[in-house]
């Protein structure tokens, strides 16, 4: 493209650019598409939602009346799209098959969507990081994978953090050696008992990691154990104290959590799973054999295969020429990073929020989503949706709407699942967060009031915190 003067950019130019076409990326095309504004959605993947299409297999631990944007059911409704069992478990397939391919074939959305458009960079015009005068009114400069470029008015970010996966290292930088065993480590939540079954079927299996990710895993392995003999199942943590994961039982609070936790803790004291507990990964070596060694000190683990489910980290390579004011630890925005911390709050705490806290010094960029959280492991669906609302009325500059910060949750919660294993598909039957209760409107002015409640929460995202820390949904 020609050079251009930014002196002479009198205001930003071209459409607003969503970059990610998952669930919250399109929650922002849909608010965008009701307020009339121009944009584009950019996705990496062939396909709409193709992070998610790779865990189709996982149900999500809300229903789904919890998983469907509100301004994008409206667009749906006007196509007259029929619409699912609300008190239904959708897993990852059933989100993309009957909410999100519908809803990118909607008008308002389906000339909108450019796939395989993975972006590589995002600046703005004639303008590095360094650069002060006039960089307001400067268009954003996008830069995708095959070299093409666009300008935008103002990005949001849906990204997320699934091409990110945390690394084995104990110390949240690489084991020494890990690079060299790429081939023999797995992404979080393989198909174990489908797809990816005989990567797992009578072979060694170490799973790393100690969220709902993990104990997934372990569980269908340890199905994948009674049915095919010689598979073996090695869980490998950081902690030494596995209670959080257990949760309480029949005693916890949270139904789902207990029940799940108390299933993986019976496989453990099966015998099924060896447990290898305070084991802070250093090394990972290639045996003879061709198996991998992970070693803590003096102490080993062999195996065939690798899970890491260690959790997710955001990727700010792209906008590094964007002036971003992260937080040091969480890798959020620094207003939001004491209402996400894991060390204060769980999914159930943290206070709805929108365009204030999603805010960064570079104006009219916005991460929201996973990425937005940073390393928290306490990002939920439903939140996603309302950061997407807020963020999209700030840029159509209806900052009293983009304040007004609202979440439909239940009083004590929900995201039920049968992630348990048990029979029932019933929102009735509970959850992790509790039993169904009736839902109730909490409102907070500038995203500042305290949520009683969660909702929407996606499996593969909530389980994010590099230190094995467990919570009500991650």
């Amino acid at each position: 493209m020609s050079e251009q003067n930014p002196a002479t950019v009198a205001a930003p130019a071209g459409p607003v650019v969503v970059i990610g076409a998952g669930p919250v990326g399109l929650a922002a095309a849909a608010h965008l598409a009701e307020r009339g504004l121009d944009f584009l959605v950019l996705e990496s993947g062939p396909t709409v939602a193709a992070a998610i299409e790779e865990w189709r297999h996982v149900k999500l631990f809300s229903p789904w009346r919890y998983d469907i944007d509100s301004a994008a059911r409206r667009l749906l409704e006007q196509s007259g799209w029929i619409e699912p069992d609300l008190a239904k478990l959708p897993t990852g397939g059933d989100l993309i098959d009957s909410y999100l391919a519908p809803l990118v074939k909607t008008p308002e959305l389906t000339d909108r969507i450019r796939y395989n458009a993975a972006v590589t960079a995002v600046t703005r015009v004639g303008y590095d990081r360094l650069r002060t005068a006039g960089r307001e009114q400067a268009p954003f400069l996008i830069r995708l994978a095959d070299g093409t470029e666009l300008l935008a008015s103002a990005v949001i970010d849906a990204t997320g953090t699934w091409r990110r996966p945390n690394v084995l290292g104990g110390s949240g930088i690489p084991a020494r050696g890990e690079s060299d065993i790429t081939d023999s480590i797995a992404h979080a939540l393989p198909d174990v008992l489908g797809r990816d079954r005989d990567r797992f079927a009578g072979r060694r299996t170490a799973v790393v990691g100690a969220g709902h990710s993990a104990s997934t895993t372990l569980l269908d392995l340890g199905e994948l154990a009674e049915q095919v003999p010689g598979t073996e199942i090695v869980w490998v943590v950081r902690n030494s104290n596995q209670a959080r994961t257990y949760g309480g039982g029949e005693s916890d609070e949270l139904p789902a959590r207990g029940a799940l936790g108390t299933r993986l803790k019976r496989l453990v004291q099966s015998g099924k799973v060896e447990l290898t507990s305070n084991f802070r990964i250093e090394a990972a070596t290639r045996t003879a054999d061709g198996r991998v060694e992970l070693t803590a000190g003096e102490r080993s683990v062999i195996a065939d295969t690798v899970v890491n489910a260690t959790g997710f980290r955001p990727d700010h390579d792209m906008v590094s020429e964007l002036r971003l004011d992260l937080d040091s630890i969480m890798g959020s925005t620094r207003a939001l990073a004491p209402l996400i911390d894991p060390n204060q709050h769980s999914c159930g705490t943290v206070p709805p929020h929108g365009a204030d806290e999603l805010a960064h010094p570079e104006p009219r960029y916005y991460a929201i989503g996973a990425k937005s959280y940073g390393r928290a492991p306490t990002f939920l669906l439903a939140t996603g949706y309302e950061q997407a609302r807020s963020v999209v009325a700030a840029l159509a500059g209806d900052w009293e709407a983009a304040r007004d910060v609202q979440l439909d949750l239940p009083e004590t919660g929900v995201c039920s699942s049968n992630l348990a294993y048990g029979d029932s598909n019933d929102e009735a039957a509970g959850g992790c967060c509790g039993p169904a209760p009736q839902a109730v409107e909490i409102s907070a002015p500038a995203g500042r009031g305290l949520a009683t409640g969660i909702s929407g929460g996606l499996l593969t995202v909530i389980d994010n915190a590099p230190t094995n820390q467990s919570s009500c949904c991650n």
